[in-house]
């Protein structure tokens, strides 16, 4: 069996930082993971630690799309903030139709922690928000694990804001870009949660954001959401953000949706607002 601890297989650098790859065994997922983490340049103070911020990528992506796309580091750089993006599925245990459809097995995740048997190993929810974290504090001195945001794209914005509100005594901030938000009402979310979850919509209900302000609603940050108006999947039903905002009024919960004249779903659209995202958080951050 592969070491858990992490192995170095790329590096770059970037704004005076590095992006760094690595890969490792995950007890969580039963397989080999790779995942990304920008690191800022050095402080001046040896014992100074990065807080962090970590990206979900969405639907068909990996732990590469954000950082070779995004143009994130350059912000992360001047705020002194580490990014962190990890794999958006387990990959590589050729469970029979896990590459049938880009919508579904590897690739997307729906970071959620799966029920059916046969998709055990999909337990993406605890490798993000329990295995990753342990992982880096293990590993890397230079990180402070206990000061963290989380943020992400569409399937990825789903996982963020899921994320977030059932854990916010672990993040101090959240935001998406055209982010999966009512999942039990959308396509995408009613084919992969049928097929990890099964029938019960209770089961649905606890990864869905829109459901999980009935439950988790103590938020104090503003969370901050960006649409393109341009988006195929706003005009086709699957993302939903009407719905998100009218249970935050409900609930009189702090959010932000900002819909962006012309944009689409793609890294253009992201790279053209993730610097407002990562100074959102930073202030958060710094808090």
């Amino acid at each position: 069996m592969e070491a858990t601890r992490p192995v170095e297989i790329g590096s770059n650098k970037m704004f005076g930082g590095y992006n760094k790859r690595y890969k490792h065994f995950s007890p969580t997922l039963g397989c080999s993971m790779n995942f990304t983490v920008y690191f800022p340049p050095s402080p001046a103070s040896p014992s100074h630690k990065f807080p962090v911020l970590y990206w979900l990528s969405g639907l068909t992506c990996n732990d590469e799309n954000f950082i070779t796309k995004s143009g994130a580091q350059r912000t992360a750089a001047s705020e002194g903030i580490a990014l962190i993006a990890p794999d958006t599925s387990p990959r590589g245990l050729n469970v029979e139709g896990e590459a049938d459809s880009w919508d579904f097995g590897v690739g997307a995740g729906f970071y959620l922690n799966a029920k059916q048997e046969k998709w055990k190993n999909w337990q993406m929810y605890d490798y993000v928000v329990k295995e990753l974290p342990s992982l880096l504090a293990e590993n890397f001195e230079q990180l402070d694990i206990s000061k963290a945001s989380i943020f992400g794209h569409s399937m990825g914005g789903h996982g963020a804001l899921t994320i977030y509100l059932k854990n916010l005594f672990k993040y101090k901030s959240v935001s998406a870009f055209a982010p999966i938000v009512n999942p039990i009402n959308c396509p995408w979310g009613q084919k992969a949660f049928s097929n990890y979850l099964g029938d019960n919509k209770a089961d649905w209900e606890e990864y869905d954001a829109t459901c999980l302000l009935e439950k988790y609603h103590d938020v104090s940050a503003t969370i901050l959401i960006d649409q393109g108006s341009d988006d195929k999947f706003l005009k086709d039903g699957q993302l939903l953000p009407e719905n998100f905002q009218a249970a935050c009024k409900k609930h009189n919960v702090p959010v932000l949706v900002r819909s962006q004249p012309g944009y689409d779903h793609s890294y253009y659209f992201i790279a053209s607002f993730v610097e407002e995202h990562i100074i959102h958080h930073s202030q958060a951050l710094k808090l």
